[in-house]
């Protein structure tokens, strides 16, 4: 016995410093000898997982849930897998059978839901979001993920709402703010749409995305000086060479219409 919880303790050590197929190795020996446990299969499915071989990974997970379906890791572990292969469908039966076991689990109900917004089923998705939010009214990445499934419906007054309940966790993050923005600008709420597109450049200078966008609709507005302001300096960030030359384009139109309103 206490030769084999020495091989579990080298596996062990083995996986920490990233020695996967060394841990396999001493994982299997342990199983020669020991009892199957699910602890054990997922062990071994860990380090595949980690060498990148999801089909032998994939495998031993199944038998870890076989050996104990009450091991939410085990759930949560081979979704990564269903979710690298795009498996969603794999994913939702997987999700179902371990909120069937884990009734309280609301990881697995997040899975559940993230799954179901793969799969373009986006109505079971929000009833899945509102049940987490029933239980957990500050999830604060189920208020993300609503948002997100609104947006993608066009329901863009809830879509904002939610991004703003996340803003209530969650600030200084230039991908809500740009997110938040394009809610609004979908709900023609430019000035709005503007004012997150500039929190999120606040946020992270070399925010990318935000600068067009930015550019766009402050052209619209018909605020040339901003526009012009905007996307040169989106011209100094690595954008395409394409790209490039039809912002310049752009910018020199912009600059030749304002000479000859000022004439």
């Amino acid at each position: 016995m206490s030769n084999n919880i020495s091989k579990a303790d080298r596996a062990i050590e083995a996986y920490n410093k990233g020695d996967y197929q060394k841990a396999i190795d001493l994982f299997s020996s342990v199983l020669e000898t020991e009892q199957s446990s699910a602890e054990l299969y997922n062990n071994i499915a860990l380090c595949y997982y980690n060498i990148g071989d999801y089909d032998k990974a994939e495998k031993n997970f199944l038998k870890a849930q076989s050996l104990n379906p009450k091991l939410a890791q085990v759930y949560i572990n081979l979704a990564d897998i269903y979710y690298k292969k795009k498996e969603y469908m794999n994913g939702i039966q997987l999700m179902s059978q371990g909120i069937y076991e884990l009734p309280d689990n609301l990881v697995l109900r997040h899975y559940l839901a993230r799954f179901y917004m793969e799969d373009a089923r986006l109505d079971l998705a929000i009833d899945e979001l509102y049940k987490i939010l029933d239980e957990q009214p500050e999830n604060y990445d189920a208020y993300y993920d609503l948002a997100r499934v609104n947006f993608e419906l066009g329901n863009y007054d809830v879509a904002i709402e939610n991004f703003e309940n996340v803003l209530e966790y969650k600030d200084n993050n230039e991908w809500l703010y740009y997110y938040l923005a394009q809610a609004y600008e979908a709900n023609n709420e430019v000035d709005k749409a503007i004012s997150n597109y500039l929190k999120a450049i606040a946020v992270n200078y070399n925010f990318i995305p935000a600068y067009k966008k930015v550019g766009i609709l402050f052209l619209a507005r018909g605020d040339f000086e901003d526009a012009i302001e905007y996307f040169e300096d989106y011209l100094e960030k690595d954008i395409p060479v394409e790209e490039e030359k039809q912002v310049k384009e752009l910018v020199a139109r912009i600059k030749k219409k304002q000479e000859h309103e000022q004439q």
